[in-house]
């Protein structure tokens, strides 16, 4: 790396310290979660975070969006929820001057730099498929017309892992376009004391913002120029490989469990991932460790269990587990 990218490093370690000291004003403990929100927006991906109501969800993320002062809309995603009311409408004006009328695109809540999609599933496949467009390709189409999104630009969706009646699954392949998928668990007792005396007092958090969309910008592009040895990538290609029940070189458990398993965009996220968590670390490239923090947010989605494993109680992430010990040093 150039002496200038390694000035650039230091500057992202120390930034990524102080935002972590910042949610802790906040947020009680998820350490990891927090972690790996923050490896995915710095990787420039999206997000999907499950857990049960009141477990800060919400907060995270607007917290994460006001110290890195990002605009930030969240949108509740229920079943009568239109495309229209994600991405913008089309609404008629007259020109008082001249008499005539036009059409004037009103942007939707998608048009922010953080978007909190709450309970994604809630909503009808219509209406997710707008919000997956703009993940993908970073713009909106309406009426002929196509506005793109300011960057940076990230999806952060919920879900609720309870009260399945009435919801919409993703399809497997939505749920790709998701560079995470994050499990938020009940706190620790400990951690669960001080929350409730903190959110129960008089006391308001003041929040200092640390970066801005421009700088946050130039530290993803320095993530990307991050060189990455080529037995990581071998690894990482053997392993996600692994995964796929065909691959005669596949453990049983896969064979036996997995009815599919991850693509090609898994192996770019687990390399983009340990890069990402090697610079916020202060390291100039990624080490085999680093892949194994992120391996089970990135595969969690992406490793489908089969009737078989569901009868056994085996779930995607024990394949994971048993997977990580291929993953040799």
């Amino acid at each position: 790396m150039k002496k200038t990218d390694l000035t650039e490093l230091q500057e992202l370690k120390e930034s990524y310290q102080m935002i972590c000291e910042e949610i802790a004003k906040l947020i009680i403990g998820q350490k990891d979660v927090i972690d790996q929100v923050l490896i995915c927006l710095f990787s420039n991906g999206h997000s999907l975070i499950i857990g049960v109501p009141g477990l800060a969800k919400t907060m995270l993320v607007n917290t994460i969006a006001s110290i890195l002062d990002l605009t930030f809309n969240r949108i509740q995603f229920t079943p009568d929820l239109m495309p229209a009311d994600i991405t913008g409408t089309q609404v008629i004006e007259e020109d008082l001057s001249t008499g005539r009328r036009n059409f004037r695109f009103v942007k939707g809540p998608v048009f922010a730099n953080v978007v909190l999609a709450d309970e994604i599933n809630r909503a009808p496949p219509k209406t997710q498929s707008a919000l997956l467009q703009a993940m993908q390709e970073y713009k909106v189409t309406y009426g002929g017309e196509t506005h793109d999104l300011a960057l940076p630009f990230f999806v952060l969706a919920t879900q609720n892992p309870i009260e399945q009646e009435g919801t919409y699954p993703l399809p497997e392949a939505q749920l790709d376009r998701f560079m995470f998928t994050t499990m938020i668990d009940y706190p620790q007792a400990g951690e669960e004391t001080e929350i409730v005396r903190t959110t129960t007092s008089a006391y308001q958090v003041r929040l200092d913002r640390i970066l801005n969309a421009e700088r946050f910008l130039v530290f993803q592009k320095l993530i990307r120029r991050m060189p990455v040895a080529d037995d990581i990538i071998d690894r990482v290609i053997r392993l996600v490989g692994l995964t796929r029940p065909r691959n005669a070189s596949a453990p049983d458990s896969v064979k036996r469990f997995v009815s599919w398993g991850a693509g090609p965009r898994a192996s770019q996220y687990l390399i983009l991932g340990a890069k990402a968590r090697a610079a916020l670390l202060g390291r100039c490239a990624p080490n085999i460790d680093d892949v194994r923090a992120i391996c089970h947010p990135v595969l969690r989605h992406r490793v489908i269990t089969n009737f078989a494993a569901e009868a056994e109680g085996i779930k995607s992430d024990d394949v994971i587990d048993e997977l990580l010990r291929h993953l040799e040093d």
